[in-house]
């Protein structure tokens, strides 16, 4: 009691004591974790040139070019998308970063009025035009639109307009849009700069026109050299180092790479899954058939939800398509396709029209009495004989009223269930209204489509996962091995004994988001270039799969070393070498014979200087360079290809009977040259730039 009596004497000072000790704590954790939080905020993705870009800022690019594909084409992002999102930021980011610079220096910029003009102006970007956001119901841009969103968005009434994640989606658009349209400006003007210093003089505008002035069909005898045995000639060390020094500068790596070993499983479903799957399905399928709800039965079992309203033979899942139109009122399945049991039942079968047109007018005056009563007033100017579509020129808001409002043709499963039975339930040449937040839709229907056979259906479809119980088992498996196999000699030594196949993968990209054909491995990928060779991970999980590496090798940023291109040299040596073999053994020997000695023989036609296709002999640039060499009538001297040796009769020849025009060909090859040139340049700064590409560590 004593002590008690103490605690309580001494409450408010005990609660001021543990309230400060509280406060330092709360304060403490606040300052770390803010100063983590200030660290990542100003943490770079890149540094360009010196020109930092910010994490934070790189990734609200990623976020707009996400809600760009959203919005323009209506699809979810998905991890694939997601990845090639972040692929083609980066491509845009770069080459913004480079072209800024070398615009910098000379003064080159977009002002403020030629990006307006560009935006809503007279000269309109494309990229402009050619977003959903601005096409009207007649598939045209419309350029009102453009300003229309605009002072939406910078409105005090935007909030009321829409919802704050769609009104965050335009905003996000919009900047994406503008941002894009300035960076390309500026390019287009950096490349139309360049193009007035190119230059294509007439010999090179003659040697274009002679590449396709004469065509040639021949006989061409050959071997390729896929066929011939590697023993059959011999590669030196010594020959492989002189051709590496040669090529050196093709095999320079851009950033750092590795080599691994890798051990993975697919997190599948069990048999075990798929019987526990069926007895859950034949429980469902009862309920299917005796519910009296049978909406709530699908959304609560299915993958995909109930669907209103009924359907045409087109528009039912091949698989059902049988069963609907069976005249059976049984449940159909579940039946397993893949790893996806489906069951359906139907529902109702009845004789409809299958579409009909629909024009409308939208309207909204200052109040709902003024907006229903200039409804009021259109429908009895139809009802006197007015011509709707001259109404809806007159009066319409939508952006489809200079058409006369027509929308166009639409079924039953384009809608939803309220206007869906407004329409299929007016009569032709008859008025509907919907009216909404204030605006009133009065709508007419043109036309009707003939009437068909439909169905509707509850389809339930209920793919088959892996259980926690397969999940950890399969976990286990790797996990142990793992743990037993911690070193790469014995994680690839003991993999045999344990029935563990172990796959490689070499020079993965320290950005990599894949390893061979398993994606979403960016996880994996970041542990490979955090540690050092030789270590071998623990398992890793992503999606579907999991995984466990070990590190053979790991190289840095350079060129790659000899040994590392071995391979690849060795066989362009070997390939050299057979070419001057069968040089050698075709001379003196015409076609027939070399038949004989199991060479192949084809007629190849249209062959020229333009054409490196070479017909069964796949690409082979030796033969455009050597066919306008040869008479008709004459066979070529044996020539060692790129992938062949071979001989060639001239068979025939056509000549291009367009006289030569010099002046026209300049501008043909200036005009080509010109459309190449932005890649060209882009490729080129970034070989003299300074990259240091941080991505890997937050992606």
């Amino acid at each position: 009691m004593a002590v008690l009596e103490k605690i309580r004497s001494k409450g408010v000072l005990l609660l001021i004591v543990i309230g400060v000790a509280m406060l330092i704590f709360i304060i403490s954790d606040f300052i770390n974790s803010g100063s983590s939080f200030f660290q990542e905020s100003n943490a770079n993705v890149a540094i360009i040139n010196g020109n930092k870009v910010k994490a934070l800022d790189y990734q609200n690019k990623i976020e707009q070019f996400n809600d760009v594909v959203r919005i323009e084409y209506g699809n979810n992002v998905t991890d694939e998308m997601s990845e090639q999102i972040r692929n083609m930021v980066w491509e845009s980011t770069l080459t913004e970063k480079l072209i800024a610079d070398e615009c910098e220096l000379i003064g080159m910029m977009v002002t403020k009025e030629e990006l307006s003009d560009m935006l809503f102006g007279q000269h309109i970007s494309p990229l402009i035009r050619s977003s959903k956001l601005f096409v009207d119901q007649n598939g045209m841009f419309n350029p009102l639109m453009v300003k229309q969103l605009i002072a939406t968005l910078d409105s005090e009434d935007a909030a009321q307009q829409y919802s704050p994640d769609d009104l965050r989606k335009l905003k996000n658009v919009w900047s994406y849009w503008e941002h894009a349209t300035k960076a390309g400006r500026l390019q287009d003007k950096y490349a139309g700069l360049l193009t007035k210093v190119m230059a294509v003089n007439p010999l090179e505008a003659e040697y274009s026109y002679n590449s396709g002035k004469s065509t040639a069909n021949v006989l061409c005898t050959y071997k390729s050299y896929n066929i011939v045995s590697d023993s059959s000639v011999k590669v030196t060390d010594a020959e492989v180092k002189a051709r590496y020094e040669q090529k050196r500068n093709q095999f320079k790596r851009d950033r750092r790479a590795a080599d691994i070993k890798y051990i993975s499983f697919e997190i599948a479903p069990s048999q075990e899954d798929f019987q526990e799957a069926a007895t859950f399905l034949t429980d469902v399928r009862d309920e299917l058939a005796k519910s009296n709800d049978v909406a709530s039965v699908v959304n609560a079992n299915s993958d995909r939800p109930f669907v209103e309203g009924a359907m045409f033979e087109s528009q039912i899942p091949e698989e059902y398509r049988g069963f609907a139109f069976s005249g059976s009122d049984s449940v159909y399945g579940p039946v397993l396709f893949g790893r996806t049991f489906k069951m359906c039942k139907v529902l109702d079968r009845l004789t409809a029209i299958d579409s009909v047109k629909l024009s409308v007018i939208a309207l909204k005056e200052e109040t709902e009495e003024a907006t229903k009563a200039k409804a009021d007033s259109i429908e009895a100017a139809l009802a006197a004989g007015a011509d709707f579509a001259q109404l809806a020129i007159d009066n319409s808001l939508a952006a489809n009223a200079k058409n006369g409002g027509e929308i166009g043709w639409v079924t039953d499963m384009d809608l939803d269930k309220k206007m869906s039975e407004k329409v299929f339930s007016t009569g032709l040449n008859k008025t509907f209204r919907i009216e909404e937040n204030g605006v009133c839709m009065l709508y007419l229907v043109t036309e009707v489509g003939k009437p068909v056979s439909k169905v509707k259906l509850a389809m339930i479809e209920h793919e088959v996962i892996a259980s926690t119980k397969t999940h950890t088992n399969i976990y286990n498996k790797l996990k142990q091995y793992v743990v037993t196999a911690n070193t790469i000699a014995k994680f690839e030594k003991n993999a045999l004994k344990a029935s563990m196949p172990v796959m490689e993968a070499k020079n993965i990209d320290i950005n990599a988001s894949q390893i061979n054909s398993l994606s979403k491995m960016r996880e994996a990928v970041r542990w490979i270039f955090e540690n050092e060779e030789g270590k071998v991970s623990d398992v890793i999980e992503s999606d579907n799969q999991i995984i466990a590496v070990a590190i053979e090798k790991l190289y840095d940023e350079g060129y790659r070393s000899m040994d590392e291109v071995y391979d690849i040299l060795a066989a362009e040596v070997r390939r050299e070498k057979k070419g001057e073999m069968l040089v050698k053994q075709m001379s003196g020997k015409n076609a027939m014979q070399l038949e004989t000695e199991g060479w192949r023989t084809d007629t190849l036609r249209g062959m020229s200087l333009a054409v490196n296709f070479a017909g069964s002999m796949g690409m082979e640039p030796m033969m455009a360079a050597h066919v306008n060499s040869v008479e008709v009538g004459k066979t070529s001297a044996p020539i060692k290809g790129l992938n062949n040796a071979f001989i060639f009769t001239v068979l025939e020849r056509e000549e291009n009977p367009t006289p030569y025009d010099e002046k026209a060909e300049m501008v043909m090859l200036t005009s080509r040259e010109a459309y190449s040139l932005n890649y060209f340049v882009v490729e080129a700064l970034k070989k003299v730039a300074k990259i240091e590409d941080f991505r890997y560590k937050y992606y």
